[in-house]
């Protein structure tokens, strides 16, 4: 691993103040930030790699709290499919996906968030462990989750099979530097109370996050009213599972009661505007969420269902559609949505005192962008030209526990030519599966 000396870099450290050095240098010694400071470095620049800055924005990795990644084997599939999930997701995954074919999407997935500048993402999806070595090996930070769903899966055909598989899969990560395993129930009208209950239980001895769809369908609401009398945040609140240890992805259909519960238990929502807009589910409540103290992260959903899964794209959606939800266009200044990408990300995932904001000390989890592109210029306000200026194009490197993953637009951990020729050479068979859901859809 070689040292690095980032200067002359314009540096958004998204610390507690919100510091900004204009022109300064950040020096990296192994896996951690070892100074930062304005100017010229007040030490010898021997031994380091030095990467120069000028004309760059510095800021620190982004984050994405919620993906479903191999899914982007699916982009562009059903995109405008009523009861997509059911009707159409589900049948395709069951009848398409095995282990080689997840591995070529996490490994293509994982390409497109390094490209993108998010250096930690958290991922629940099938067989897992394939998603797991395709993160080792190309450097990110993530923590991932086997999805536990009733029923049938790709990856274990009996009704909770998924069970033995998360006891495995939590057994075989813990303890990796880069990757956390955590426990993910699918929704609460695709678990019994027993397997959440069961699912809250493990997490919890094993000191892991525990993640969930919640308040995200209308069929979910309706349904948890009819069987127990309770929204659905209600009813997981009764059984015990919402915790500061809880990340709720999605919290559209929320009602005061609901925040109330989230408020008292210290549950972590990941928004995922993109998606959520997409599908015309409705808008999450997160000015009131973050006003109440509840931390709020961003998350893209997968790409079957939101289309891209780097963060840069979801920034300016989060800005135009609580701004317009809410009626008043002085809600989410830019520097609370990157806070939002950053150093929000790092607390919904329980590594605030690691990740998400550039301070001595921290892990070495970091994005540049350049300032060259069209789309880039004047340079005002560095947050405003990060969240509504740019695209993930304009990310130039990308840096994770020290090392430079992406630089130049040049991936240094994986052949992107042969990673996305192994996902192209899925598609005919995909494309064959999904014409014959195409036609049970339109005989109806």
């Amino acid at each position: 691993m070689a040292n690095l000396l980032l200067k002359n870099a314009l540096i958004l450290t998204m610390d507690q103040a919100l510091t900004t050095v204009q022109r300064g240098y950040l020096q990296i010694r192994g896996d951690r930030i070892a100074a930062l400071g304005e100017g010229e470095p007040p030490f010898s620049e021997e031994g380091y790699q030095v990467l120069d800055c000028s004309g760059k924005i510095v800021i620190p990795g982004m984050i994405n709290t919620h993906n479903h990644l191999p899914m982007i084997l699916f982009r562009s599939l059903g995109d405008d499919v009523a009861d997509r999930l059911k009707r159409y997701l589900f049948p395709l995954e069951n009848e398409s996906l095995d282990a080689p074919m997840v591995r070529a999407g996490a490994d293509y997935a994982f390409a497109e968030l390094l490209f993108g500048g998010v250096t930690t993402c958290y991922d629940a999806y099938y067989f897992e462990d394939e998603v797991a070595q395709a993160a080792e090996a190309c450097g990110i930070r993530a923590v991932l989750a086997e999805t536990i769903l009733e029923g049938p899966s790709p990856s274990a055909k009996e009704p909770y099979g998924e069970w033995a598989y998360t006891k495995w899969f939590v057994e075989k990560w813990k303890g990796h530097p880069r990757i956390t395993p955590s426990v993910n129930c699918h929704a609460p009208y695709s678990n019994d109370t027993e397997h959440l209950v069961a699912a809250h239980d493990l997490a919890r001895r094993e000191g892991l996050l525990m993640s969930m769809h919640v308040a995200e369908m209308a069929y979910e609401h309706t349904g948890c009213v009819e069987r127990y009398g309770l929204s659905p945040v209600a009813y997981l609140d009764s059984i015990g599972i919402l915790d500061e240890h809880f990340l709720a992805a999605h919290s559209i259909l929320m009602d005061e009661a609901d925040l109330d519960i989230y408020q008292r238990r210290g549950v972590k929502v990941s928004y995922n505007a993109g998606s959520n807009a997409k599908s015309a589910k409705g808008v999450a409540k997160i000015r009131q969420m973050l006003d109440r103290g509840i931390p709020v992260s961003l998350g893209t959903d997968g790409a079957m269902s939101g289309n891209t899964i780097d963060i840069v794209t979801q920034l300016s959606l989060v800005g135009k559609i609580q701004k317009l939800f809410n009626g008043d266009r002085t809600l989410f200044p830019a520097r609370e949505i990157l806070q939002l990408a950053t150093i929000g990300g790092a607390r919904a995932l329980g590594m605030e005192g690691e990740i998400g904001s550039l301070e001595v000390g921290k892990k070495a989890d970091i994005a540049i962008f350049e300032t060259d592109s069209v789309n880039m210029s004047p340079l005002y306000d560095p947050y405003s030209v990060i969240v509504y200026s740019a695209n993930p194009g304009n990310v130039e490197s990308t840096i994770v526990d020290g090392e430079l993953v992406m630089h130049r637009r040049q991936l240094r951990s994986m052949d992107f030519g042969a990673v996305k020729a192994r996902l192209l050479a899925y598609q005919e068979q995909i494309r064959q599966t999904a014409a014959e859901l195409d036609r049970a859809l339109a005989e109806g």
